[in-house]
């Protein structure tokens, strides 16, 4: 019999620690390699953790509700033989996965120095580097943890090796509770009222942070544009039904906006793209994430991958798919990372427009409001005329870091216009 350290797996590209929602076993039962062990919500999705050796548990490390970074040991497994004969593979696979994912080893810390982390005292200087902006954004390190950390430079400067030291250190002060500010903060005497309190979950805790930090991160800048889809409406309303006997398949109008995205995205290929310090990341993936309502009130984003390389068919089964995975909450975390550019639908709210905020790491993001008939003026051979039109507006939010009015303005008129020049006559 051996000992094995059970840590906190990585569950996505961008999660950093996961929400201990419910252990499967007790202290002392025995299980087997791949059986369930334990449940963790991420900020994307929940999911269920194996068993990575046979064995039993000898103590818990992290308990319900706990939030543990990846890495972090959250149980010793007491191995059988089986277990025994995989601790190495198992060992040498993690390795692996940390070199191929660059992953900072964090220290493998009791959980309850999670909970009761130091106080340390927040330092006088406010600058930081270019550079050490960058590994903090990397790193998902706020600028008070940054002016937590202990500095070596000149005149109390942070420098790089500060903050790599103190990452290797495990992150100590990641958790640690703000100390008393040193400035006066106006006693503004907000009534609050009564009402009943209710407790924010741990994914809506998430989208808050995640918004916080995107109105933090990109200087937000928002455009608009109006679109007459009067063809696009009467060609979907002419095949739907012929579609779905054919294909098996709803039409919404979802799939459509992706294709009219995906072909602007390929005549602009600098908005689907991501910043890294001062270098723009331009991704040869086109991925469309498509912001979903979930039954809680919570919001997710599951993503279409490659959808320059898919007809119509193909990306309709896929919305329709993913959607009602998000509804049943039975999306996987594969299918909710890698996106490259953001699309939210807040015309099936009945919303007009909307000013969607980045999901980061992206540099924009589409909304798209209800299509609602009303009298226009349009050009015909008589001249002059007012018809009825299926309109639409359209806001295209970006980081005016990496796109400026000009690139921004003409991908969001090229949607429109892709949407206004629908082929009427298009086969399916």
């Amino acid at each position: 019999m051996s000992q094995f350290e059970f840590k906190m797996p990585k569950m996505g590209e961008s999660i950093s620690e996961g929400t201990i929602l419910n252990w499967l076993v007790s202290e002392g039962e025995s299980f087997s390699k791949g059986d369930i062990l334990v449940e963790v919500a991420t900020d994307k999705v929940d999911n269920e953790v194996p068993a990575p050796v046979s064995g039993s548990i000898i103590k818990f490390q992290a308990k319900s509700k706990d939030v543990i970074p990846v890495g972090q040991v959250i149980a010793i497994i007491e191995t059988s033989e089986e277990g025994n004969k995989t601790k190495k593979e198992s060992n040498r696979k993690d390795k692996l996965e940390e070199k191929e994912n660059s992953i900072i080893q964090i220290n493998s810390n009791p959980v309850s120095k999670v909970e009761q982390p130091p106080v340390a005292r927040l330092s006088n200087n406010t600058f930081f580097s270019p550079l050490i902006l960058s590994i903090a954004r990397e790193h998902h390190i706020s600028f008070e943890e940054l002016s937590r950390i202990p500095s070596t430079g000149n005149c109390g400067r942070l420098r790089k090796s500060d903050v790599f030291a103190y990452i290797e250190e495990g992150r100590q002060y990641k958790f640690a509770e703000s100390p008393k500010p040193q400035f006066s903060i106006p006693n503004l005497k907000f009534d609050l009222g009564e009402g009943r309190r209710v407790e924010m979950d741990r994914m809506r805790q998430m989208i808050a942070d995640h918004m916080v930090y995107s109105k933090h991160t990109s200087p937000h800048v928002t455009a608009y544009v109006e679109a007459d889809v009067t063809e696009l409406v009467a060609w979907r309303n002419k095949v739907k039904d012929d579609f779905q006997y054919k294909y098996g398949e709803k039409l919404t109008f979802t799939p459509l906006f992706i294709e009219a995205v995906t072909a602007a995205i390929k005549e602009f290929p600098n908005i689907n793209s991501s910043i890294d310090g001062t270098t723009l990341i331009v991704k040869p993936q086109i991925n469309i994430g498509m912001a979903t309502a979930l039954p809680s009130g919570n919001l997710i984003v599951p993503v279409i991958k490659n959808t320059d390389e898919k007809p119509i068919e193909i990306l309709a089964s896929e919305v329709n798919l993913l959607s009602e995975k998000a509804r049943t909450n039975s999306l996987s975390a594969e299918e909710v990372k890698g996106s490259t550019f953001t699309i939210s639908n807040v015309g099936t709210f009945g919303s007009l427009m909307g000013t969607p905020i980045i999901n980061q790491p992206e540099v924009a993001i589409l909304a798209l409001g209800i299509i609602k008939k009303r009298p226009e003026v349009i050009e015909s051979e008589n001249g002059d005329e007012i018809a009825i039109r299926s309109m639409m507006y359209l806001s295209l939010s970006f980081d005016h870091r990496a796109v400026d009015g000009y690139l921004g303005g003409s991908f969001l008129r090229r949607i429109a216009d892709n949407l206004e020049n629908f082929d009427i006559n298009k086969t399916i």
